[in-house]
């Protein structure tokens, strides 16, 4: 891994695979660290002739922290959302869309594909109409266009994935085991052992909830992206699962009627991540639409 000076902030990276080949970025979600975007299935992506990055967001991870901006009332921009009122956070999801665009920049990658996983996906499609001479073609996963009248998530859900995770490893881990379980992909068996590594790692690595709770802030008040969305020519494809709990599946279909000519898989089970049993398909999809490309 390494780190970069990218959009005046520190970036750390890790790239996978042959310089020489078409780039792909992938963009993890709210609080996630590059270790979201697993080794092995970088490498999947890799040996299909890709260069493949997995990075840390700012406020995540081993890149820049906003320490002194403090953390969020969450209650209060939830409320002034719903209000339709503007709201005011220390950074915005175009401020990480233009940390991916000073990525690129720093590394000297012209072009990319851009991969993002549920607030990833929406710094894809961010960074899709903001950044749209940078991109080859936008995968949204598991994700959604900030329609307000999409189906929400449940009250419990809600509750366990906006707490403030508990200080101290072993409780932290069982939290984050809680969340995972409840989020997990109901058409696929829980994997524990997988789980249970990713969250110690992501522990030892960088326990940076504050962090998070910007993160979720930007997203917030980002809202519906559905005006920019529907004027983007790139390549999309959407994938989503039928059994997502954090984001309902017509979250993905609003994703996909919106953008003009995106292409939607649908993965029966799949709840709100990425077992194993989908990567094959999820990885087939993302070739075939490089592929289709023009580089």
């Amino acid at each position: 891994m390494a780190r970069i000076n990218a959009n005046g902030i520190q970036i750390e990276y890790e790239i996978f695979g042959e310089k020489t080949n078409p780039t792909i970025v992938l963009i993890a979600g709210n609080g996630a660290q590059l270790n979201f975007w697993e080794p092995d299935f970088c490498e999947m992506l890799a040996k299909e002739n890709l260069q493949v990055i997995r990075f840390d967001n700012r406020d995540a991870g081993l890149s820049t922290k906003f320490d002194g901006l403090g953390i969020p009332d969450m209650e209060r921009i939830y409320q002034a959302a719903q209000e339709g009122k503007t709201i005011n956070v220390a950074y915005t999801l175009e401020d990480m869309a233009d940390d991916v665009a000073g990525l690129l920049d720093a590394l000297n990658i012209k072009k990319a594909h851009i991969c993002g996983a549920s607030m990833g996906g929406m710094i894809a499609q961010v960074f899709a109409y903001k950044h749209p001479s940078l991109i080859y073609s936008l995968i949204s996963i598991m994700s959604s266009t900030g329609n307000p009248n999409n189906p929400q998530i449940s009250p419990e859900t809600l509750k366990i994935v906006t707490a403030m995770p508990p200080n101290g490893r072993d409780a932290y881990i069982d939290y984050t085991l809680r969340m995972w379980k409840n989020l997990w992909s109901k058409g696929f068996p829980f994997e524990e052992e997988r789980a249970i590594l990713y969250t110690e790692e992501s522990y030892d690595r960088s326990y940076y909830p504050q962090g998070a709770v910007r993160q979720n802030a930007a997203l917030v008040a980002n809202g519906d992206r559905r005006q920019h969305l529907s004027l983007l020519t790139v390549p999309t494809l959407v994938i989503h699962g039928t059994a997502d709990p954090l984001f309902p599946v017509e979250a993905g279909k609003d994703t996909a009627r919106t953008i003009p000519n995106a292409k939607l898989l649908l993965i029966e089970g799949m709840g709100h991540d990425m077992p194993k049993g989908t990567w094959k398909c999820i990885v087939e999809a993302i070739v075939n639409l490089v592929n289709d490309t023009s580089h």
